[in-house]
């Protein structure tokens, strides 16, 4: 077994372990990919202070995300088809965040069921909905949510209309994979993997399989998904969604200052800056990039989280002192997972954490709530000087 010290250790070993179809889903953007590379690199852009002759004894990195105490400011992203990254995948890395003391954020497009995670878990977790056409199976989906006592909605906000990501296209990407020759060829080289799919829960879409009406089968999911998210979704629905939920909710894609104020005035509890990992708009800016405008907007009157980009304690700190309230990481997670299933999202959440902490006392500060601008060396026109 390799040494682990960082994310891009995990990283390999998923590129390694998962068939290729997944290994791609999580690690690609849409179109050109520019966003999906500038949510990382504009990071590197930030600048560390350093400050000596501080009393570093007595470290805190424990805060809080809409109410809820949490070891560290990062919660687990939602992200879609995380049973097929490992088997059981949603189950072992809500097991994993709730040890850590973390939240975890279940996709719509999970494979393990809200019901499969309730059961294997003990705290409550939130769950990420995407609103579709559907109205009776969202009305139904939202309730199953109570019944499992999730404790957060989170309502993704940019997935409307699908964006293109060309790796999915030329995988012929499926849950479970469509067994072609190229699909067997890779496969074949994956023996862990497919091991401990035999033995999984679940290998399809748990939230939706068995719960819409003419959807048995991932025969007839793939049509129904394409036709089904929601490009009607205007303010008025998210209001709608909100009172009918009736608990906190989280809305997860806003990018843009006015969004944020909408956001504000639908009564959401946070928002995510969040670009969707760089899987829709192609050319938009990174999170990190659109977060200073965002909390001018409204930093004092919402909590503010940030999403895509992430991959290290050092990406966390930065964007805690930027301003945000909370982090959420998707990839780094997944990486984890893939390369060693729940002890490998352990090892994820144990980097991140090391990071920060070790970042945070060379930064001369004792508690995470405590960092801000002042930690920071932000480059003059790092937000981006556009003609109106």
């Amino acid at each position: 077994m390799p040494v682990i010290t960082n994310i891009k250790d995990l990283q390999r070993l998923h590129e390694r372990r998962v068939p290729r179809m997944f290994y791609d889903y999580a690690e690609s953007g849409s179109w050109t990919e520019q966003t999906f590379r500038e949510n990382t690199t504009d990071f590197d852009q930030i600048r560390l202070r350093q400050r000596v002759a501080v009393d570093m004894t007595g470290r805190s990195t424990a805060t809080q995300m809409i109410g809820q105490e949490v070891a560290m400011p990062v919660a687990l992203a939602p992200v879609g088809l995380t049973g097929m990254q490992h088997a059981d995948g949603e189950i072992k890395a809500a097991r994993a965040a709730e040890a850590f003391g973390i939240p975890y954020t279940l996709s719509t497009m999970s494979i393990n069921s809200i019901e499969d995670v309730a059961a294997a878990t003990t705290k409550p977790f939130w769950f990420q909905l995407y609103t579709m056409r559907d109205s009776d199976y969202i009305s139904r989906l939202i309730q199953r949510a109570k019944d499992a006592n999730v404790s957060a909605l989170v309502i993704t906000l940019d997935l409307q209309i699908l964006g293109q990501r060309h790796k999915d296209l030329k995988n012929g990407l499926s849950a479970p994979p469509k067994l072609t020759l190229k699909t067997m060829a890779n496969l074949a080289t994956k023996w862990s993997w497919g091991i401990g799919m035999l033995g999984a829960k679940r290998r399809e879409f748990g939230n939706i399989v068995g719960h819409v009406k003419g959807v048995s089968d991932t025969s007839s999911l793939g049509s129904w998904t394409v036709d089904q998210f929601d490009p009607s979704l205007d303010w008025n629905k998210i209001a709608k969604l909100k009172e009918q939920w009736g608990g906190k909710v989280i809305l997860k894609g806003i990018l843009d200052a006015e969004d944020a104020k909408m956001a504000l005035k639908v009564g959401a509890d946070a928002i995510i800056v969040s670009n969707h990992g760089g899987r829709q708009l192609d050319g938009a800016l990174s999170s990190i990039r659109a977060l200073p405008s965002i909390l001018e907007a409204v930093g004092d009157k919402i909590d503010v989280h940030l999403d895509s980009g992430i991959r290290s304690g050092q990406d966390v700190l930065k964007a805690m002192a930027m301003g945000a309230k909370g982090t959420y990481i998707g990839r780094a997670y997944i990486y984890g997972l893939g390369a060693m299933g729940e002890a490998g999202v352990t090892s994820a959440l144990n980097i991140i954490h090391r990071e920060i902490d070790t970042t945070m006392a060379l930064c001369g500060e004792t508690n995470v709530e405590d960092l801000g601008r002042h930690n920071l060396l932000i480059p003059e026109d790092f937000e981006g000087r556009w003609q109106e």
